[in-house]
């Protein structure tokens, strides 16, 4: 997309539009987003310091691919909910066990870069289209199947980064955090890529990290956001993300959260387990 002062789609306040509907009439589309991530020991840890070996940092996030995950898929399993995986793709290098694992649960894999040490709008020009070309052929290869959709490592584009995951085989992309439903994004010669909604507010990362939540208030930020989603839900269709990280939510004294706001959820009519190439062709079958 060209530089611009307003997104690659037209304002549209949602109060003006038409009434829009899930499959079999469901009010909200719950989407979790697993952050599969892989980080070199020998580079530094985003958000951490230069010096490496960071060990502790590293160690975590190596839990989370150890341990964490597998909390994670018997969680979800519980309630027959697919996980839309944020995909590392050096995660299919050096932890296969993780993929097969979640081929055998039907889980949707998305792009997510190589590896979570370095953004798309951190490395040199022409770098970025290279990562996201690699990444897609990578995760291709190990899976059978192209990716769909995207996730860039902290959400972060440049201004060609649409167009490179169009001409990619791109279906949709989640680093736009600006609705509640999937917005049609127009590119250059006509093309057009969906963004469908994830979540910073949900999300495990910034919550744990960054606001110091304890689990007991995550399960209420969950509970909170689903109930005044379904209610809405009941005039015009929302999206609800929940993106987790192995690290943080696979963590003992804070996966029974996850189970908890999963198991009071589901209890509920009108809620669609859905992953992100369901939301993003039915957002797209709209018009």
């Amino acid at each position: 997309m060209k530089p611009a002062s307003y997104g690659p789609f037209p304002y549209s306040p949602i109060i003006h539009r038409p009434k829009r509907s899930w499959p079999n009439g469901a009010r909200v589309a719950l989407w979790i987003i697993p952050n599969i991530e892989y980080f070199p020991l020998d580079e530094p840890i985003p958000g951490g310091g230069k010096t490496v070996p960071d060990v502790p940092a590293w160690s975590v996030r190596d839990y989370g691919n150890r341990i964490g995950v597998f909390r994670i898929m018997d969680v979800l399993d519980r309630y027959g909910a697919r996980g839309t995986v944020a995909l590392n793709s050096d995660i299919c290098k050096h932890h296969p066990e993780i993929i097969a694992e979640c081929q055998k649960r039907q889980w949707e894999f998305m792009g997510h870069n190589e590896t979570n040490s370095y953004r798309l709008n951190d490395v040199p020009p022409g770098e970025d289209g290279e990562i996201i070309r690699r990444t897609v052929e990578v995760i291709t290869k190990a899976t059978g199947t192209p990716p769909r959709g995207w996730l860039g490592s902290g959400l972060q584009q440049t201004w060609n980064t649409l167009d490179q995951l169009a001409d990619n085989g791109i279906h949709y992309v989640a680093d736009w955090v600006n609705d509640d439903q999937p917005i049609p994004m127009k590119l250059d010669g006509g093309r057009s890529i969906m963004g469908i909604p994830y979540s910073l507010e949900l999300n495990d990362k910034p919550a744990f990290e960054r606001r110091n939540r304890t689990a007991e208030q995550f399960e209420s930020m969950i509970r909170r956001q689903f109930d005044v989603l379904w209610r809405e839900g009941e005039t015009q269709a929302r999206v609800m993300a929940i993106a987790l990280h192995p690290y943080l939510i696979g963590m003992p004294n804070r996966i029974g959260a996850l189970d908890s706001a999963l198991e009071y959820i589901c209890k509920h009519e009108g809620v669609w387990l859905a992953t992100g190439s369901e939301i993003a062709d039915a957002g797209r079958a709209w018009g």
